[in-house]
């Protein structure tokens, strides 16, 4: 007679499915086996077992006193995804030569369902510091970034989007408020029509930013470019001065995946 393995499979899918739940919270900062325990409503005993397989292929690391930390491991492969992304590799010559033209701090990101994953960041040459980094995840509707990468969505589902959006923006502590549904969408409509996204202080304070869209060889948005720095670095005259620069590096990199201009203008 057979053996019977779907018991197996299934429980094998349930345990690299907790696996990657481990990942994701320690990722975000819950570093002890308790707490994944609870987060994952599984005993302690079975956290501890996930918690050491874990360490042992180097995705984990335990640090006595503080509690687990993402291992070496998950930084070689994040660091080979990134360098898989084709957007990155096209664009890393574009970004250098904005980040030089403006001196100002240059993103890369593409959009990841209601948020914007950071690619890629060049810091500007002003030693003003930013929380942006690679690898990060902001909400689209409320960063530059993320607004131009919004240009093509039409009102209904972007209104969905700030509905999900809006609530956990206003809940995070130091986050700037959200601004009024009807306030966003008459800013997204300007945004279409002028080709570019503007954040003034909407997202972070003290920090204003010029964002573009980046197309692929459809015309479908699939990264966004964008400058940013300090409010007095970035009067509205500067603002004004910089879109120019900003849309034609973002159409240089579409260009890269094929995209013409004639296409969708």
């Amino acid at each position: 007679m057979a053996k019977d393995t779907t018991g197996d499979g299934s429980r094998g899918t349930q345990t690299l499915s907790r696996g990657l739940s481990v990942l994701r919270l320690v990722g975000e900062g819950t570093s002890s086996a308790s707490g994944i325990a609870a987060a994952l409503d599984v005993p302690r005993s079975t956290a501890q077992r996930l918690l050491a397989s874990l360490v042992a292929e180097g995705c984990l690391y335990r640090i006595p006193g503080k509690g687990y930390v993402l291992g070496p491991e998950l930084i070689h492969l994040g660091a080979r995804a990134r360098a898989q992304q084709p957007v990155l590799a096209l664009a890393a010559p574009v970004l250098q030569r904005l980040a030089a033209a403006t001196g100002d701090t240059v993103h890369l990101g593409v959009p990841d369902g209601d948020e914007v994953l950071y690619l890629d960041k060049i810091d500007g040459t002003r030693g003003l510091e930013m929380r942006s980094r690679p690898g990060q995840r902001m909400p689209l509707a409320f960063t530059g970034l993320g607004k131009a990468l919004l240009c093509d969505l039409p009102d209904p589902e972007l209104r969905a989007l700030y509905d999900r959006s809006a609530p956990a923006q206003a809940a995070l502590a130091g986050r700037v408020p959200p601004r009024p549904w009807e306030v966003f969408r008459d800013d997204m409509a300007e945004t279409r029509a002028r080709g570019h996204s503007l954040d003034l202080e909407e997202n972070e304070r003290g920090i204003r930013c010029v964002g573009a869209p980046v197309r692929d060889i459809e015309g479908r948005i699939v990264a966004g470019l964008s400058v940013a720095s300090a409010t007095p670095f970035l009067p509205d005259e500067r603002m004004a001065r910089l879109a120019p620069l900003v849309i034609a590096h973002a159409d240089e990199i579409s260009r890269e995946l094929g995209w013409r201009p004639d296409d969708d203008r």
